[in-house]
């Protein structure tokens, strides 16, 4: 059988320093969407036609960037994302520097509902609030793509961003059921508990992280870094016992990770 065609996403670490380490913003997915249904994961979701019309719009995103159209597309999505699913926005009023500030974001919770119901547009909504996007404040952290073994298939994309310090993140109550600021070990170590179930990529994702105790450290990092696809190829040995392999150049520690949560082979 030919594999399922894989769908554009997009998806966001979003960082913020806290005493004594840096910490995640993760969302816990409602049990009831079809996809990774209860699992905690980064803010994200598909691309979509809208995207790509924001990202030709210098009025809503400033050239200069270097993007190509899809590249571009996905910046939008990570943003577009992750304003409906925490409620953090990566924009400025058009011509300037400064981002919106948290006064300007409640204005527009409404804004956001509507958003999230889909009686409003991301571009209608920007161009009511006469708002520019902030690509250059994402950094690209990881591509991974779903096997091929499996019939509903992504080619994700992981940005990094630090959360403004005057906007509050916050779920969305429909996809996103519960959220948390956590430390990557934490959820790391929620997930061996059973408090958290992770998907292979976000777990994965989650130890790549754990090696910079700020936020400033891990944007440098992946700004730094070659991004190198991971498209996951699941192994079964003799007893049973399933293993993910994925590139080593790809630097996560090595090539082969044991891999017997159901979630496993997700992204």
């Amino acid at each position: 059988m030919e594999p399922a065609p894989t769908r554009l996403a997009a998806t966001v670490l979003l960082l913020r320093d806290e005493d004594p380490s840096m910490e995640v913003f993760m969302v816990v997915r409602h049990h009831e969407i079809e996809f990774a249904s209860g699992a905690l994961v980064f803010p994200g979701g598909r691309v979509d036609d809208g995207d790509y019309a924001i990202a030709a719009d210098p009025a809503r995103f400033p050239a200069g960037h270097g993007l190509d159209p899809e590249q571009a597309a996905l910046h939008v999505a990570a943003i577009r994302e992750m304003f409906e699913e925490t409620g953090i926005l990566l924009a400025r009023p058009h011509a300037t520097a400064a981002l919106v500030t948290a006064a300007q974001l409640l204005a527009m919770e409404s804004q956001r509902v509507a958003l999230n119901a889909g009686k409003l547009s991301f571009a209608d909504l920007l161009a009511a609030e006469n708002l520019s996007l902030a690509p250059d404040l994402l950094v690209r952290f990881a591509h991974w793509i779903t096997p091929v073994t499996m019939t509903k298939r992504y080619d994700t994309h992981f940005f990094m961003a630090v959360a403004p310090p005057d906007q509050l993140a916050a779920h969305d109550g429909s996809e996103a059921v519960d959220s948390v600021w956590i430390t990557p070990q934490d959820a790391i170590a929620g997930s061996v508990t059973g408090k958290y179930k992770l998907l292979f990529p976000t777990e994965m994702n989650l130890g790549k992280l754990a090696r910079h105790t700020d936020a400033g450290a891990a944007m440098a990092a992946a700004a730094s870094s070659k991004i190198v696809p991971v498209q996951p190829v699941m192994l079964t040995n003799d007893n049973g016992v399933r293993t993910m392999r994925i590139p080593t150049e790809a630097d996560y520690g090595g090539e082969l990770f044991q891999a017997n949560n159901p979630l496993a082979i997700g992204t």
